[in-house]
C-alpha cells in the first residue's frame, strides 16, 4: 500500500476497491436490468406505472445523494470518513435487494404501494453505500494519473459485478423456478411433438422452453390463458392451474424427450436468485473495508461550512459540465438497460440468449475499463469522452436495421458499442475527483463527499428518467407484457429504444464535453501544486 497521499497504490488495495463496485454493481445492474421486466411482465405492474415510479424514486434518491455526500464530509471515526459508510450499510443493502424481488399476494394498488415502498428504502440505502463509496477513490490517493489507474480498476470491478448478475441470474431465475411439472412428449410428424404439461399446484405466471433453448413452442390449444394458438416462439410466458393439463406443439428440433422440457416458475427464480446475489453482494462490501485506506484530508485549516461548499460546487465549471454529462450518459444506459431483456424476449424469442449478450457486454466493458487509463494518457480524458460517445452512439443506431434472425451482427454491434460506452463511468468518476481537486485548487477548500454526491445526483437522476422513458414509449405503444397481441404491436417501439432512442442521447453528449476545460496540460499543473501546498501542510 501506498505510505503517502501522492503515492502509487498496492495492487491488493486497488483490486479490494475495486470488488467494492463489484458489490455494488450486482444490486445496481441487477435492478436496471431485471426489476422493469420483473414488475411487468411478472409482477403485473403497468408499464407507465413502472416509468413513474423509477422516475419519482430517482428524483427523490438524487437530493439523499447530496445529504448523504454533506453527512459523509462531516463524519470522522478512526477509520476515516467514507469507509465506514461501506460497512455500515453492506447488510441492510443486501435485505433491501432481496425485498424488491420478493412478490407478496397483493391487489393492484397494492403491489404498487409495496414496489414503491421497497425500491425508495432500497435507493436511500445504496446511496448510504456508494455516495461514501465513491469519495473514498478521491481520498486514497492525491495523484490524479494514479487515480485514473484506479479508476479503471474500479469500473472493471463494476462490469464483472455486472457480468456475474446479468450473465448468470437467468439461469438461477430456471434452476430455482423449477416447479417439477408432470410433462409427456408425444412425436408426430416432421420433427414435429405434442407437448403436454401440468403443475401440482396454481402458478401464476411461469415459461416454457427446453434446457438447450432451441425449440420452438405454439400453443395447441385456444384456451391457455394469454396465448394465441399457433404463434411459435422458443419461450411461452402463461398461468397455470392445478393439475390442468396444457398443450403444446414444439418443433425445430428432430428429437425431443420429456426431460428436455423446461417449466419456470418466475415469481419463485427470480427471488432466490437474487437471494443469493445478495448474499455475495454483501461479502464484497467487507472485503472493500477491509482492504482499504484514506490518506488525502482537507487542508488543516479548512473550517467547515456547508454554505462555503455550496457556493464553491456551483462556481465549479468543470463540476457542472460533469453534473449534466452524467445525466445524459445514463439516460442512455438505462434506456438499454431496461429495454434489453424485453428486445430478446420478445422481438427475438430468445430470453436465455439475452443472458449470453448481456455476458458479453460485461467482459467487454471490463476490457473498455482497463483501456481507459492508456487511451486517457494518449487522447486525454476529455477527447477519449468525445470519441467513446460517438462511436457508442453509431453502433446502437446500426441496431435499428437488424432482424430477429440477425443474432451475430447484434452481438458485434452491441459488444463494439459497450466497449465504447464502458469509457464513459470510468472517466466520468475519475474526473470527478479532477473536479474536487479544481475546487482544492482554486478555492483552497475540498469537500469530496459533496463534489461526488452531487455527481452521482445527476447519474441517479439520469437512470430515472431513462428508466421513465422506456416505460413511456412502450405505453404509448400500448405494451402488456402479460398479452401477446399488446406486445407484438408494440415491437416498433421496443425496436426503437434499443437503437435510435439511446443513440440520440449519446451524441448529445458531444457537446457537452467539448466545453470541459481540465484538459491533461491543465490537470499536471493542478496535480504539481496542490502535491506542495500539502507537503508544506505536513511540515508546519
Amino acid at each position: 500500500m501506498a505510505d503517502t497521499a501522492s503515492g502509487r497504490l498496492g495492487i491488493i488495495e486497488k483490486v479490494g476497491y475495486a470488488l467494492g463496485d463489484g458489490a455494488a454493481n450486482i444490486a445496481w445492474r441487477g435492478v436496471a436490468t431485471f426489476l422493469f421486466v420483473f414488475y411487468v411482465d411478472v409482477y403485473g405492474l403497468d408499464p407507465a406505472a413502472v416509468g413513474l415510479l423509477l422516475l419519482i424514486a430517482r428524483t427523490g434518491d438524487g437530493v439523499s445523494d447530496v445529504l448523504m455526500g454533506i453527512i459523509g464530509d462531516r463524519t470522522n471515526t478512526r477509520y476515516g470518513k467514507f469507509r465506514p459508510w461501506v460497512l455500515w450499510s453492506a447488510i441492510p443493502l443486501a435485505v433491501n435487494l432481496s425485498l424488491l424481488f420478493t412478490t407478496p399476494d397483493l391487489s393492484t394498488t397494492g403491489k404498487l404501494i409495496y414496489a414503491y415502498t421497497t425500491y425508495i428504502v432500497f435507493t436511500l440505502v445504496y446511496t448510504a453505500n456508494n455516495i461514501p463509496y465513491g469519495a473514498l477513490m478521491a481520498v486514497m490517493t492525491g495523484d490524479d494519473k494514479e487515480r485514473t489507474s484506479l479508476g479503471s480498476y474500479r469500473l472493471a470491478g463494476a462490469f464483472a459485478g455486472g457480468l456475474i448478475v446479468q450473465s448468470a441470474l437467468l439461469y438461477l431465475v430456471a434452476h430455482f423456478g423449477n416447479i417439477n411439472p408432470t410433462v409427456q412428449v408425444t412425436p408426430l410428424d416432421d420433427a414435429r411433438f405434442e407437448v403436454v404439461v401440468s403443475s401440482p399446484s396454481d402458478v401464476q405466471n411461469v415459461s416454457i422452453g427446453t434446457t438447450d433453448d432451441i425449440a420452438l413452442f405454439a400453443p395447441g390449444e385456444a384456451d391457455i390463458p394469454g396465448l394465441r394458438k399457433g404463434e411459435p416462439a422458443k419461450s411461452r410466458s402463461f398461468s397455470m392451474e392445478a393439475g390442468r393439463p396444457y398443450t403444446f406443439i414444439a418443433s425445430g428440433v428432430p428429437a425431443l424427450q420429456n426431460s428436455d422440457i423446461r417449466i419456470v416458475d418466475q415469481k419463485r427464480g427470480y427471488s432466490y436468485s437474487i437471494y443469493v446475489m445478495s448474499a455475495i453482494m454483501a461479502l464484497l462490501m467487507l472485503v472493500t473495508f477491509f482492504t482499504t485506506k484514506e490518506r488525502v484530508s482537507p487542508p488543516p485549516s479548512q473550517q467547515t461550512r456547508l454554505l462555503s461548499d455550496l457556493k464553491d460546487l456551483v462556481r465549479n465549471r468543470p463540476w457542472l459540465i460533469l453534473l449534466i454529462m452524467g445525466l445524459v450518459f445514463c439516460v442512455y444506459g438505462a434506456i438499454k438497460l431496461s429495454i434489453m431483456v424485453i428486445y430478446f424476449k420478445h422481438y427475438l424469442h430468445n430470453e436465455l440468449l439475452c443472458a449470453t449478450y448481456m455476458g458479453a457486454l460485461m467482459a467487454i466493458s471490463i476490457a473498455g475499463a482497463l483501456a481507459t487509463a492508456p487511451l486517457g494518457k494518449w487522447l486525454g480524458k476529455r477527447n477519449l469522452f468525445i470519441y467513446a460517445l460517438i462511436f457508442t452512439g453509431v453502433m446502437n443506431a446500426l441496431l435499428y436495421f437488424c432482424g430477429p434472425d440477425d443474432t451475430s451482427v447484434i452481438f458485434a454491434l452491441g459488444i463494439a458499442s459497450e466497449f465504447a460506452a464502458a469509457i464513459l463511468p470510468t472517466l466520468f468518476f475519475v474526473m470527478l475527483g479532477d473536479a474536487a481537486d479544481y475546487s482544492e485548487f482554486v478555492n483552497g477548500r475540498r469537500a469530496t463527499g459533496l463534489v461526488y454526491s452531487a455527481g452521482s445526483f445527476s447519474t441517479k437522476f439520469g437512470g430515472g428518467v431513462g428508466g421513465a422513458i422506456a416505460g413511456w414509449v412502450l405505453a404509448s405503444f400500448a405494451y402488456d407484457g402479460q398479452n401477446p397481441a399488446a406486445i407484438e404491436g408494440a415491437i416498433p417501439g421496443i425496436i426503437w429504444l434499443m437503437s435510435w432512442i439511446p443513440a440520440l442521447v449519446a451524441l448529445l453528449g458531444v457537446g457537452l464535453m467539448v466545453m470541459y476545460p481540465l484538459d491533461q496540460k491543465r490537470m499536471d499543473e493542478i496535480t504539481t501544486e496542490l502535491g506542495r501546498r500539502r507537503a508544506v501542510g505536513s511540515d508546519a
